[in-house]
């Protein structure tokens, strides 16, 4: 799938989401808002009530969208039988997509009445999405290549080159400019376990006084433009290496981090939303089978 084709699909799902959004909300503003006493009157209550035609089927499928989404996504990434089908980001954003467009479908579905067990499926739901949209963030920071596979350390310190013997290969370039240029860049390979956070938080700054630095040197040297562009050029592509490495490192901790709220927010999400199901189920609420 090229970049037009990611694209038009990108906007393909977003455009649904949106569309059953506001569909269901021109149905059922009226409903929605008015107060739960009230709604028995209301003419559309048959329909829009949790157990109603429309209220119920929003319910059923919410649920399988997310069972779908979680379970293909799982699937495509721990077997790898089916590690070949596909990208593993297109699927992400399937996933992302069905486990967006579920809880909408759910939380009409509830008719904005929370209560009992299900309230507490509810809010997991609420946790999980929430959580989601952070590990999307912190998903699309790690380094990864143009399938989608991850990154390991070993493969982006292997981008780096031999700056300083780079440098030595720069005509007109002094001894002296040459070590702080390459210690500038040097400094910047060896990272803190602690305080993670903060410090990539400050790389930002210190990567901007060191490309300044850089650039005093450069024109103290009085060289061409173009080899100045060159040499800035090399250094800027060290500096955004290092920060790849700092990146993934911190993002790594970060997920160890992220999947210990996310996973069990999920599981108890759907073994209530299956108890629910069932207890459903036995008091004869079958939607229109």
């Amino acid at each position: 799938m090229n970049k037009t084709a990611h694209r038009i699909y990108i906007a393909i799902l977003s455009v649904i989401v949106l569309i059953v959004l506001l569909a269901i909300i021109n149905k059922g503003f009226q409903y929605y808002n008015v107060s739960l006493e009230e709604r028995f009157f209301h003419p559309d209550h048959t329909t829009l009530k949790p157990s109603g035609l429309l209220g119920h089927g929003m319910g059923i499928l919410g649920s399988l969208f997310m069972i779908l989404g979680v379970s293909l996504y799982m699937i495509r990434k721990r077997y790898r039988l089916f590690s070949r089908v596909g990208i593993l980001k297109h699927w992400l954003e399937f996933h992302i997509f069905l486990c967006t467009l579920g809880p909408i479908l759910v939380l009409f579905h509830t008719a904005f009445k929370f209560g009992g067990i299900v309230a507490i499926s509810f809010w997991s739901m609420v946790a999980v999405f929430l959580s989601g949209i952070i590990g999307r963030f912190i998903y699309i920071q790690i380094p990864r290549t143009i399938e989608g596979r991850e990154l390991s350390l070993s493969e982006v310190r292997n981008m780096k080159g031999d700056i300083s013997q780079k440098l030595n290969d720069s005509l007109g370039l002094d001894e002296a400019s040459r070590n702080v240029i390459a210690d500038s860049i040097k400094a910047k390979t060896e990272f803190s376990q602690s305080n993670s956070i903060v410090r990539f938080i400050k790389r930002i700054t210190d990567d901007r006084r060191s490309l300044r630095k850089v650039k005093t040197v450069l024109k103290n040297n009085k060289l061409p433009k173009s080899q100045r562009s060159a040499i800035l050029d090399l250094v800027k592509n060290e500096i955004s290496l290092n920060r790849r490495i700092e990146r993934l490192q911190l993002m790594q901790n970060l997920f160890k981090y992220w999947h210990v709220a996310h996973l069990p927010f999920a599981l108890v999400m759907l073994v209530i939303m299956v108890i629910h199901v069932a207890v459903t189920i036995v008091f004869g609420y079958k939607w229109i089978f």
